[in-house]
């Protein structure tokens, strides 16, 4: 969280005391007019790649055994809380932009839909303390919206300049055909994994004009989740998954000061309708959203986590409206060309 906060600080300074030399730097190409050397496309659409694979995985990794969503009926009541978080502030989103007599800014209604894992986790363990049931239901939320996200992205922010080519997506497909072989023969090294299936999806979802920083979530379902020892054992921590994350994980923390740094500089005079909309929901949309739905699936037969109420459900909403990271990301894929200028006001 440090440097993903560190980064959003160093950015509001620069970009409203030294707003030029800010713009310079992010824009910056290392080679003249090669958008691709850039700092703005080295950190979204190559360094973010990374950032969506460890989502990718603790995605996955919830689905095994053990996991936050294994087997799904325990999980049932925090699964439709994430779903009224998604659809809380989308609703409350096009309530207000209708209400506001501002339909233009419609584009913008994914960004409230996702929650930042990071902080919120950090948020709810200095509220709830270290072992509440409300962290775990908490971090179920935020994976699954997260995920709902990264396929949000990928289906309605392409690149509005260039039309998406389907055709294209062939190489997606084969970089998970190759994945899955790897798989079957049992190829442990995580970074083959990468280096193979992941530069073939990144070749595809970019000339397909998809984002390319979701190139890695089609391929990390198919690392091993687990190795074998001569016992017959399953062991997880030692896994080419496990070991994906945990050798990437440092470098991601600390590289997230540069996404913050290249996307949050906005001035603090960038505030207009479209802030306060995405303000109220991500805040409103998610508490009721949430809380809602929570309480919805009580009544159906499906129970909160033992230890939480719904007051812990009311809480874990607000908290679970902290969505800065990918909120930020869908900031910048939803307002451009001719809606750029909405672009600063809906990040700050």
């Amino acid at each position: 969280s440090i440097p993903l906060i560190a980064g959003v600080l160093v950015a509001l300074v620069f970009a409203n005391f030294f707003p030029h030399l800010y713009h310079d730097i992010v824009h910056y190409e290392l080679f003249s007019h090669q958008h691709w050397s850039s700092m703005h496309f080295l950190v979204n659409d190559i360094f973010m790649v990374f950032f969506f694979g460890i989502a990718a995985k603790e995605i996955v990794e919830s689905f095994l055994k053990g996991g936050a969503l294994n087997p799904v009926k325990k999980a049932i009541n925090p699964l439709l809380a994430t779903i009224g978080g998604v659809a809380g502030p989308v609703l409350l989103f096009f309530f207000l932009t209708a209400q506001l007599g501002v339909p233009e800014l419609n584009n913008g209604w994914a960004i409230p839909t996702a929650t930042d894992i990071a902080l919120a986790w950090l948020a709810a363990k200095v509220i709830f303390g270290p072992s509440h049931p409300a962290i775990n239901f908490l971090l179920l939320l935020a994976i699954v919206d997260d995920a709902i996200g990264l396929g949000i992205i990928a289906i309605f922010y392409g690149d509005a300049a260039h039309p998406a080519n389907p055709m294209q997506m062939i190489f997606i497909a084969a970089g998970m055909a190759l994945a899955l072989g790897m798989n079957k023969f049992k190829v442990k090294a995580w970074p083959l994994y990468i280096i193979g299936p992941g530069v073939l999806s990144w070749f595809g979802f970019y000339t397909a004009h998809l984002h390319p920083a979701l190139a890695l979530v089609p391929i990390v379902p198919f690392l091993p989740a687990f190795t074998v020892d001569k016992e017959g054992n399953k062991d997880h921590h030692h896994s080419p998954l496990n070991n994906f994350e945990h050798s990437l994980k440092l470098f991601v923390d600390f590289g997230l000061f540069f996404f913050a740094f290249a996307n949050a500089g906005v001035g603090f005079s960038a505030v207009s309708s479209i802030t306060w909309i995405i303000f109220a929901s991500l805040i409103v949309g998610k508490l009721i959203g949430i809380s809602f739905f929570s309480f919805l699936g009580e009544k159906l037969g499906f129970p909160l986590p033992k230890g939480m109420e719904m007051k812990h459900v009311v809480l874990t909403g607000i908290i679970a409206g902290i969505g800065l990271t990918v909120a930020l990301f869908v900031s910048g894929a939803a307002y451009t060309g001719d809606m750029i200028a909405y672009q600063g006001p809906a990040k700050m």
